[in-house]
């Protein structure tokens, strides 16, 4: 597909220096030319490898495990009449489409067992890849907050928490610099994933090498440097940062890592990555770090990087004016009532560590985890929103069935195929020979897809807006 691409000279050049000796230009050139497998990851938030697996044999889906990512499959289906993104599974949260290699940090991040992570920072979060494979490792406990520095791509971002039903996330729309000092030693872990030239992504963009010039990866390589330092900054003492890029290029790389050790020294603590998964030797550096040549798993360009903090530095000092916090913590009577409410109208009970917020009419489900910094940092979301209040109680929402429902629930209704198409496209569905009252938990075979409400024999129509799909349904 990409056979025609254009590398440039003094780009081939500086990866010929770069080539470990156990490979080749020729190999590079071709892995270049070819077209990325496809791939996806298992969302176990949503449903459980081993049911999933079942699921796709089922549909005629040949998966293949990608070796460093339990959740993560290459995958071969027919997309000839229906994209995966419009399949029936993939607009139920159970999968992401997500690059192989891009996989790899979080599962770097989360290699240590004996780490226990309540807050994480996402500190380059859109669009939700790396975020959503964090929020399952996490298993929608503690806090994440997920941050994207283009305003124009944190609705992406949020369409994709909402979808994979997450709740315990926080999102922010900031330059990933001001962590350090307005978050300083906050976070048990983060992940940079860094913004870079993207040499590693010609097998997905063949115009990725459109613009490359080493003058703009040697700039790009001074805001990485910038960035890394507020993640250090950000993470407490004893956690662990990830710092990844989909790039090759060493001074956006290994001289980034560098550039840390040599600011904050024997605080810093490169930690190997030899055995995060078979061959991973193939890929490995000096430092331990994964430098990965698209020849070599037959995947995209990456770069990862494990990183401990082992003591406390300086972070820099800020002034802070956020105005007034638009939310209030409800009382333990208001809590108890909307508790109660949402038992006896859906089934549902409220997770632990999680506490109801209000602001005017909505009501709010925040991690216990966040109030520490609710009062350090502005977010543009928090938590899930389940509920508008009424004069005649409560209007639950979306994410009150998506995140809180199993589908089990005695207050719900199953959709025909046709009905579930209906449904994803906006509409209003009429079960057959069916009728209720009030809001409804909306089921499609085992899986959660929304919250309706009855107006008689019809479910009125719940779902987001930015979920909505018009066209080539399952």
């Amino acid at each position: 597909m990409h056979s025609n691409i254009a590398l440039p000279e003094e780009f081939l050049a500086t990866i010929a220096e770069i080539l470990p000796p156990t490979l080749n230009m020729e190999d590079f050139v071709a892995a270049c030319q070819r077209p990325l497998r496809k791939s996806i990851r298992v969302n176990t938030l949503k449903i459980s490898v081993d049911s999933f697996v079942q699921r796709a044999q089922e549909k005629g889906w040949s998966l293949e495990p990608v070796p460093w990512c339990d959740t993560g499959f290459w995958i071969e289906a027919d997309e000839s009449v229906v994209p995966l993104g419009n399949t029936a599974e993939h607009m139920a949260g159970l999968f992401y489409i997500q690059e192989a290699s891009s996989m790899m940090p979080v599962s770097a991040l989360f290699t240590d067992a004996q780490d226990e992570f309540n807050a994480v920072l996402d500190m380059a979060a859109a669009p939700g890849s790396k975020t959503t494979q964090i929020a399952a490792l996490m298993n929608n406990q503690g806090v994440l907050v997920a941050n994207e520095f283009s305003a124009s791509r944190v609705k992406v971002l949020h369409a994709n928490i909402e979808r994979c039903g997450i709740r315990n996330a926080a999102l922010s729309n900031f330059d990933g610099r001001v962590f350090g000092g307005w978050l300083p030693e906050q976070f048990d872990a983060v992940l940079i994933d860094a913004p870079c030239s993207g040499e590693g992504t010609i097998r997905k963009d063949a115009d990725a090498m459109k613009n490359w010039s080493k003058a703009s990866v040697l700039s790009i390589a001074e805001t990485q440097k910038d960035l890394i330092e507020s993640a250090f900054q950000a993470l407490k003492p004893g956690g662990v940062l990830v710092y990844s890029t989909c790039t090759l290029s060493t001074e956006e790389n290994q001289q980034v890592c560098w550039h840390l050790k040599n600011t904050y020294g024997d605080a810093v603590q490169f930690e190997r990555l030899d055995n995060l998964f078979s061959e991973a030797d193939k890929a490995i550096t000096a430092e331990g770090f994964l430098h990965i040549f698209p020849q070599v798993y037959d995947c995209e360009g990456f770069f990862v990087a494990r990183i401990r903090k082992l003591a406390a530095v300086e972070a820099p000092a800020v002034q802070k004016r956020l105005g007034k916090f638009p939310f209030e913590k409800a009382s333990h009577k208001v809590t108890a009532d909307i508790t109660r409410q949402l038992q006896e109208a859906l089934g549902i009970t409220l997770p632990v560590a999680s506490s109801v917020w209000l602001r005017d009419n909505d009501v709010w489900l925040f991690p216990d985890a966040l109030e520490p910094m609710l009062g350090e940092l502005r977010f543009s979301r928090m938590g899930i929103k389940i509920a508008e209040a009424h004069k005649k109680g409560y209007r639950w929402q979306h994410q009150v069935a998506t995140t809180l429902a199993t589908g089990n629930e005695t207050q719900s209704v199953q959709l025909t195929t046709a009905e579930a198409r209906e449904w994803y496209m906006g509409r209003d569905v009429r079960p057959e020979s069916q009728s209720g009252q009030g809001e409804v938990i909306v089921c499609y075979g085992n899986d959660v897809i929304g919250l309706g409400k009855w107006v008689g024999n019809r479910v009125k129509n719940g779902l987001p807006r930015e979920l909505v799909r018009d066209k080539n349904l399952f």
